[in-house]
């Protein structure tokens, strides 16, 4: 372990939301081409690294209950890969997880942790792993790890994890509504190729109205292009959402989809007052568990 290692680190790494996620047709691999567009919001959990004598994972926070503490935590995956990389044997470190972001909401909460936890790490042990190393370690823990490493705004190809930077012109104010339960991202796709048949599916490409908004950092602009490929798959399985976009959108959101795989539900509004009349809205409809008020795009991982 390096000298300049240190007995603590925190890391806090955001959520994102998917303002473009053109999903191609099945692959031999069991994956889907995609074009992703995402942007990091500020929601946020901050992962806690420490020296200890084994690894163990603790969580707090909205939802904490439902977050896995064995092996199959991403936060621990990504410790346990930096470890062997680097010849340290069995991490050993105590991984704790505060949570901001909605669990299972389809806003990429445990691929922050990972990337959170494999920042941390490296800080920690003093292993000093370059960025590419490090986007590789993510590309290998999951689809959306990447991202939430390096934030900002950026278009995801292959499985999402191929990251290109984009320029955005402007801060974009959301309202995200957490939904009771979560949907398993797996039966989303499944349910996204029943409802295709047997339609042959281009490899999906991102939007140029998309991207033009971005860079303009125009709301109204972003909020027409908007699309989500998993949005009827998600309807299918969870009927209710339904609801909740028309209440959003009622309440004057310029845009409403569903997040990624949902069940959280997002709206894009024209300013910070209008999405907190949206959230408003939101909270007293009676359609979803919690509202959260966020803007963008934001840093990813950050030692604090």
């Amino acid at each position: 372990m390096s000298s300049s290692a240190q007995a603590r680190v925190r890391v806090r790494v955001p959520a994102k939301v998917n303002v473009q996620l053109g999903v191609g047709g099945l692959r031999p691999d069991g994956f889907h081409g995609l074009a992703n567009v995402f942007l990091a919001v500020g929601l946020y959990d901050e992962v806690t690294v420490t020296a200890a004598d084994r690894l163990t994972v603790t969580c707090s926070g909205p939802d904490a209950d439902q977050v896995p503490l064995d092996a199959t935590n991403l936060a621990a995956r990504a410790a346990a890969v930096l470890a062997e990389r680097h010849g340290l044997g069995a991490p050993r470190v105590h991984i704790h997880i505060d949570k901001g972001i909605p669990v299972a909401g389809g806003m990429a909460g445990g691929s922050a942790d990972g990337a959170g936890a494999l920042v941390a790490c490296d800080a920690l042990w003093g292993t000093g792993a370059s960025r590419d190393e490090l986007l590789e370690i993510c590309a290998e823990l999951g689809s959306d790890v990447p991202f939430s490493l390096v934030g900002g705004a950026a278009l995801g190809r292959g499985r999402g994890e191929l990251l290109t930077p984009l320029p955005v012109g402007g801060t974009f104010h959301w309202v995200f509504a957490v939904a009771e339960g979560g949907l398993s991202t797996p039966a989303v796709y499944a349910e996204c190729d029943r409802l295709r048949g047997d339609l042959v599916i281009p490899e999906p490409d991102a939007a140029a109205a998309v991207l033009d908004a971005l860079r303009a950092g125009d709301a109204a602009a972003l909020a027409a292009a908007v699309c989500n490929d998993l949005q009827d798959a998600a309807l299918s399985l969870r009927p209710s959402l339904a609801r909740t976009l028309a209440v959003g959108t009622g309440a004057g959101a310029l845009a409403g989809m569903v997040s990624g795989s949902g069940p959280t539900t997002a709206f894009l509004t024209k300013d910070e007052q209008d999405a907190d009349r949206v959230a408003e809205a939101l909270r007293i409809s009676g359609t979803c568990r919690a509202v959260r008020v966020a803007a963008g795009p934001v840093p990813g991982a950050v030692v604090l």
